[in-house]
């Protein structure tokens, strides 16, 4: 082994001790305090910010080189999953007519400024400053875009006074959006529960709830609130569900009023069955 090494520098002694001179050279530049030595350290010095900032681009080009195949990578994965939305919404579209299914239909609003309210009462209430002349009238939803505020219960030209859920004789049909469980929003005095909810049924904290289609006066799907907690009390057989408005009743300044109308062949047809089931 010695003999090899010895052999590989006797082949190389020159370049060897070439090296031993070069880094001696060196060494002996950074002891020498000279001034035409610092002179010379100081040109080295900025030829090799030049030549090192000359070949920084390297490392940058590796690294947006990646950075573009990530993002070209995500803008595929995206435009695949517009596709899959555009596909999902002609389909529904498709099932809807093939059903003959109705449509939502469109609603027109007027916005309002909130003038008065009473929120210390069992029957809570807000003045609104639209009113017939607007085409407001009574048992028109009043919402904002953080869900339903209440129902118009009374109207004159230029006002209209509203019921807001916190109202003792406000009611709602409603429903759990992700469950699809109904039952009648109201408000006890105290909290804003949903009742008539059995213990056997699905109902979470966390869980949205939204006007359903079984009211003749709240269109469906409007936002009501978040499940807050829900719990069983002996003896009973439903579910205690508290609810907690999506609207900030205190805070509320503006609403709008949804025009609407009721299906007069449906409320009448009701109120008919209800009669003939009235001993």
């Amino acid at each position: 082994m010695l003999e090899r090494l010895y052999t590989l520098f006797l082949n190389f002694r020159e370049y060897v001790l070439l090296s031993l001179l070069v880094v001696l050279s060196f060494l002996l530049l950074s002891l020498n305090d000279r001034p035409q030595i610092k002179r010379l350290r100081s040109i080295l010095t900025v030829a090799l910010g030049v030549v090192q900032e000359q070949v920084s681009f390297v490392p940058r080009y590796i690294g947006l080189s990646s950075e573009n195949e990530i993002l070209r990578r995500t803008n595929i994965e995206l435009a695949d999953e517009a596709s899959q939305l555009r596909e999902a919404k002609l389909e529904n579209l498709r099932l809807r007519r093939l059903l003959g299914l109705k449509g939502r239909p469109e609603h027109r609003f007027v916005a309002a400024s909130v003038v008065s309210k009473n929120l210390t009462l069992l029957r809570n209430s807000l003045t609104l400053d639209v009113g017939e002349a607007d085409g407001v009238h009574a048992s028109m939803p009043v919402v904002t875009d953080a869900g339903l505020v209440g129902l118009v219960v009374a109207s004159s030209r230029h006002y209209a006074v509203a019921n807001i859920l916190l109202n003792v004789d406000f009611r709602a049909s409603a429903k759990i959006q992700r469950s699809r469980v109904d039952g009648i929003l109201a408000w006890d005095g105290t909290n804003l529960v949903l009742k008539n909810i059995a213990k056997t049924l699905d109902v979470r904290p966390g869980d949205v709830v939204i006007t359903s289609e079984y009211s003749s006066t709240f269109p469906a799907g409007i936002r009501i609130g978040i499940v807050d907690h829900v719990s069983e009390r002996e003896g009973s057989l439903f579910k205690h569900v508290v609810i907690t408005p999506g609207v900030d009743f205190v805070k509320l300044e503006e609403a709008f009023v949804m025009i609407t109308q009721s299906d007069s062949e449906r409320v009448e047809l009701e109120r008919n069955v209800q009669g003939l089931l009235t001993p």
